[in-house]
């Protein structure tokens, strides 16, 4: 089917579906627009919504609390709100994440966190509770507002950020909007936003629509172009002879692909690698497997094993800065293949619509001859190795590697921007864990909001313990949502690495500046302050030495993660993984910068 094809039938089941709306008014069972929202959200696997109440969304919510299969967590910022939506949708694979927010206020609040998700491709549903259908054309002076008339501001500031954008005003396409929005959120892997003005909640509409599934299927491939496509990177394998490696990345994540990739690999048999952004694509565990590529940062032997190949096969590649150790790849597009949501890059061309889920399985079938070759490809171990020091101090080079030991399968690993992000790089993680971050919008303070949103992804889907590392600047801007986590029963454990301040950005300009520094909290003290009158059994600990953070991490009752748990990690402020150090010299002489 071309795309053409495909999108013409689309339109027409869409239009089916309204006019079978439009007949079905005065028989079909009548739903309000708010039950109407929530029961797509939840055919789509949404058990969590995430967001502060305030006065234009409060009918709203009076609907979610009487919603059984959707859970109103509620945060205790609208930022908050955002970063744990996005985690929260990294993890709920083929789901989305959900934050409502009020008109104005609340959702300028929360834009950076929807900013974020765009970025880094996140499928998040930013709901806005607005005023009614008739302030909106009347413009009084309302509180929220500008003071100018201007109520479609927000609306417009939101459209940078979102890929699909609805405004409820209509009952007879109310349904209809609500349907286009979520699938542009399910499909595009970005967020959307959608506004319900407070005079259209309860709205009655008809259920018809419901009875037709949403889809998250990426349209089909041109046929003709997809055919010649696997013809040319068939050639180009048998002019390289088999040597082929592969590179997985932040895409194969966003668009569902694991198992397509994994079912490559198997057949091919090619040696395959991760950026940063794309590890836990492929199980850290698989033989072919060989660790992370980041351009000149890279491991020397792997750098070497990549680069050298005769042609490289990159797939859902996001080729950011620190995805990329500042632009430094060293892969001629000459010996380049790059497969993407929706196109395909054959060196210098080109073919747009030729999607990598619905081609990859017919490309392992094309390729599957070249395994025995592939196979023999030698790939470096990518194992745990703990490295020897005399020093009692807690360094990066060692506290990384030896956290690899403490690591289980199918645990939630979530990183904050800095130290965090690049020293869990070169450490195998176990079968089935995910690894979560945030390295091209790189917003401090994201990881502690993403933790809550991924714990209780991980607790609706099955995963084992989540566990969170970040720093004690990071944590200063977001704290506030471990208060949830205690009120909503979850459990992580969260290592705060005091090296007291910023140390990213210490390395990248500013090393003895003051403004790099911050108060030095009681980081013991905290899930105490945070507790909800000490209902909820907690434990902290500091550990000053790698003799303390061992004995800790070989503790059954701490790693069995059957409380909330912080632990302060007491490191030197300018101790950093070194691939951090090489990145932070590669940012700071990307920029201009006067006197150190």
């Amino acid at each position: 089917m071309s795309t053409d094809t495909a999108s013409l039938k689309a339109e027409v089941d869409r239009l089916r579906l309204d006019l079978q709306a439009l007949q079905a008014t005065s028989g079909a069972k009548g739903i309000s627009i708010g039950n109407y929202l929530l029961t797509r959200l939840a055919q789509l696997g949404v058990n969590s919504m995430f967001g502060l109440p305030g006065d234009f969304n409060l009918g709203f919510l009076d609907v979610v609390d009487d919603f059984p299969d959707i859970d109103w967590v509620g945060n205790c910022n609208e930022l908050n709100a955002g970063y744990a939506a996005d985690g929260y949708a990294r993890i709920k694979a083929g789901s989305l994440g959900v934050i409502l927010t009020t008109f104005g206020v609340g959702e300028l609040s929360a834009m950076n966190g929807i900013a974020g998700a765009f970025s880094e491709m996140v499928p998040v549903l930013h709901i806005v509770g607005t005023p009614s259908t008739i302030q909106q054309k009347t413009k009084p002076l309302l509180h929220h507002t500008l003071g100018d008339g201007r109520f479609d501001a927000y609306r417009h500031a939101a459209s940078h950020f979102s890929i699909h954008n609805a405004y409820l005003s209509d009952k007879a396409t109310a349904a209809r909007q609500i349907d286009d929005v979520l699938t542009a959120c399910i499909t595009k892997a970005r967020p959307v936003y959608l506004t319900l003005p407070t005079d259209m909640v309860n709205v009655e509409i008809s259920s018809e629509r419901l009875k037709i599934p949403l889809s998250n299927a990426p349209a089909s491939n041109p046929e003709q172009t997809e055919e010649f496509v696997l013809d040319l990177i068939d050639q180009r394998v048998k002019e390289a002879e088999g040597d082929v490696v592969v590179i997985v990345d932040a895409c194969v994540i966003r668009h569902g692909c694991r198992e397509e990739v994994k079912d490559f690999l198997k057949q091919t048999g090619f040696p395959v690698y991760a950026t940063p952004m794309g590890k836990t694509a492929v199980d850290e565990n698989y033989k072919r497997y060989g660790g992370i590529y980041v351009g000149s940062l890279t491991n020397p032997v792997i750098k070497e094993k990549v680069e050298n190949a005769k042609l490289i096969i990159s797939i859902g590649s996001l080729l950011s800065d620190f995805n990329t150790g500042n632009f430094s790849y060293n892969i001629p597009t000459r010996r380049h293949i790059e497969l993407h949501s929706g196109h395909t890059l054959v060196q210098y061309g080109r073919f747009d619509g030729v999607g990598m889920k619905n081609l990859l399985p017919k490309l392992s079938d094309r390729l599957k001859s070249f395994h025995s070759v592939s196979s023999k490809i030698e790939v470096p171990a990518f194992i745990k190795e703990l490295p020897h020091e005399d020093s009692a101090i807690i360094t990066h080079k060692w506290f990384w590697p030896r956290l690899s030991f403490f690591f289980k399968p199918k645990d939630v690993i979530v990183t904050e921007t800095g130290t965090s992000n690049f020293g869990i790089l070169d450490v195998p993680l176990p079968a089935n864990a995910v690894m979560v971050s945030q390295i091209l919008w790189g917003s401090i303070g994201w990881s502690v909001g993403s933790c809550l949103g991924a714990a209780l992804a991980a607790r609706e889907t099955g995963l084992n313990r989540t566990i969170l590392f970040v720093g004690d600047g990071s944590i200063q801007l977001t704290v506030q949502e471990i208060s949830v986590m205690i009120r909503k029963g979850l459990k992580p454990i969260i290592f705060i690495l005091n090296n007291k301040g910023y140390t990213i950005e210490r390395l990248i300009h500013g090393k003895h500046r003051k403004y790099n520094d911050i108060a030095d909290w009681n980081w013991t003290s905290l899930l105490n302050t945070l507790n909800d009158g000490n209902k909820i059994e907690t434990a902290s600990y500091t550990v000053n030495n790698k003799r303390e953070l061992s004995d800790l991490l070989d503790d059954a009752s701490f790693a069995s993660a059957d409380k909330i748990q912080v632990v302060e990690v007491i490191m030197d402020a300018l101790d950093a993984p070194l691939s951090l150090v090489r990145q932070a010299e590669l940012t700071g002489k990307g920029n201009t910068y006067g006197k150190p």
